[in-house]
């Protein structure tokens, strides 16, 4: 209580206003509409027609037509959402009930908590817009995103079935494996920014342009491009490993439906299936996120004016700093839809594949990469 006590009211009130607004406001609906764009996309990819039908149910408030809404099918993510939660709990009686409802909750919280060091936006209302901005935010957030793995893990151990188990232990061998490549890939993003806080990553790439594309800041240096091409290779490496990390094909080994059913989730139905759902999805726009602030900019747009903490309390200031977010939250679903174009294009990986590259590859090129971007930054010093 001592601790609540010497905390400002405007601060606490300020942090639980952003954390509604990520979580609820921003999070949630992008998970849904994630969900919808993957279908509408696969659809497109394979020249049929996605959801296209279901829209909102005004004709139950009297009105004559259901509302459909541009495309149609915008309105199937509440659709799918109610029925997650009106569908029936049930449970197996042969699981570990326990532990079975404790894997879907550790599955989902390490995905959302990550999102707490993000930053979202530069200024806005005379706070900025980051729910937690600590020193060592790309630690705590590999730290925690470690953690999901606990949640697959147990889910497959506690269903006590043959495929889950599979499943499980597929999923803590693979994560466990693209953690390393994942850390070494973003090594040489440290070095050169030199901080551990994502809101001094996207600082720095205002002032020097951003890390992939130096450019943007209007001049290009020769130790800029001298630094392109490890930074480069360490976006490479760090979107593969976030691919396998997230559990996206072609690194799905963990739920290959094609040889495990559904993997660790096949017991799992209802609200509980649908943390599994929100975990995924939330941890993909948590690693877009950490794409688009280590090598992207971040809320950063070139030729668009950055406003501070004083200019933010005002009208213009205020539209600006919805225009950061707005930004910011655009590169993010470019990511996401290259994460599902990426997703229904390509085959999975047999899973001594998946590890050989893992090890043999990634892991050594990420490594050989931070003495690269080491010798770069000392020979031009």
């Amino acid at each position: 209580m001592d601790f609540f006590s010497t905390l400002p009211l405007e601060l606490m009130a300020a942090s639980v206003a952003k954390t509604l607004f990520l979580v609820f406001l921003v999070v949630l609906p992008l998970v849904s509409y994630t969900v919808y764009a993957e279908r509408r996309v696969s659809a497109l990819i394979q020249d049929r027609l996605g959801p296209n039908r279901t829209g909102f149910p005004t004709s139950l408030l009297g009105f004559q037509k259901d509302l459909q809404l541009f495309l149609g099918g915008l309105g199937q993510p509440v659709a799918d959402a109610m029925k997650f939660m009106l569908k029936e709990e049930f449970t197996p009686g042969h699981v570990n009930h326990f532990y079975f409802w404790l894997a879907p909750v550790l599955a989902m919280v390490p995905a959302l908590s990550t999102l707490a060091v993000i930053p979202f936006g530069n200024f806005m209302f005379g706070h900025k817009m980051v729910v937690a901005d600590v020193n060592v935010g790309i630690l705590y957030v590999f730290a925690i995103a470690s953690i999901g793995v606990y949640g697959i893990v147990i889910a497959g151990w506690a269903s006590n079935s043959k495929y889950p188990f599979l499943g499980g232990i597929r999923a803590s061998s693979q994560m466990i494996s693209y953690e390393l490549s994942l850390g070494l890939s973003a090594v040489p993003v440290l070095l050169i920014i030199g901080n551990l806080n994502l809101s001094d990553a996207i600082q720095y790439q205002v002032n020097n342009g951003w890390l992939l594309l130096p450019f943007t800041d209007g001049k290009l240096t020769a130790r800029e491009m001298l630094l392109w091409i490890p930074l480069m290779i360490s976006f490479v490496v760090f979107t593969i490993s976030m691919f396998a990390e997230t559990n996206r094909l072609p690194f799905d080994l963990p739920e290959s439906e094609t040889e495990l059913v559904a993997g660790y989730h096949t017991e799992y139905s209802a609200m509980k299936f649908a943390l599994f759902f929100l975990g995924e999805y939330a941890a993909m726009i948590a690693g877009s996120s950490l794409i688009v602030v280590l090598f992207l900019g971040g809320w950063h747009l070139p030729l668009l004016p950055i406003n501070d903490i004083e200019s933010s309390m005002t009208l213009s200031g205020s539209i600006l700093g919805l225009v950061h977010i707005t930004t910011f939250f655009a590169k993010v679903a470019c990511i996401l839809i290259f994460f599902i174009w990426v997703r229904w294009t390509l085959p999975r990986f047999r899973f001594d594949q998946l590890m050989k590259l893992g090890w043999l590859y990634l892991f050594e090129i990420a490594l050989v990469n931070i003495f690269i971007t080491a010798g770069i930054l000392a020979a031009t010093k």
